[in-house]
């Protein structure tokens, strides 16, 4: 599929795959959205660098609004002017990778970060 016709959801389908698929996402303004709660300023530049490897590998760039302890990341389809399957699959890519949890998904062979405010980054919602 081309860039040119690539399909644009309606707000109704953008609500509804949101709920399903990327619940803490939301639409606003024209675009999808996610905000990554972080620790503080080393964390926040973890998640900005790994959203910039995403969106490189995908060729698909968002928009970000950095700060100290969180991060927005705003996703829209430029070339057809909404929201398209490109958005949804950077934005689960993103959450996929940022939200892993080692030790959930490994049987415990990866500890994960500990439990402990020195080291969490991430802050799930």
């Amino acid at each position: 599929m081309s860039h040119d016709t690539a399909k644009v959801y309606s707000e109704t389908e953008i609500a509804e795959r949101l709920a399903q698929e990327l619940p803490h996402w939301y639409y606003e303004n024209g675009w999808i959205r996610r905000k990554i709660k972080t620790s503080g300023w080393k964390a926040t530049l973890m998640v900005v660098n790994t959203v910039g490897h995403l969106a490189e590998k995908a060729w698909h760039h968002p928009d970000l609004t950095v700060s100290y302890a969180f991060v927005i990341v705003k996703l829209v389809t430029h070339s057809a002017k909404g929201i398209t399957d490109k958005d949804f699959l950077l934005a689960q890519k993103i959450e996929d990778v940022l939200m892993w949890d080692a030790a959930e998904t490994s049987a415990g062979i990866l500890e994960g970060t500990p439990d402990d405010p020195r080291f969490k980054y991430i802050k799930k919602d």
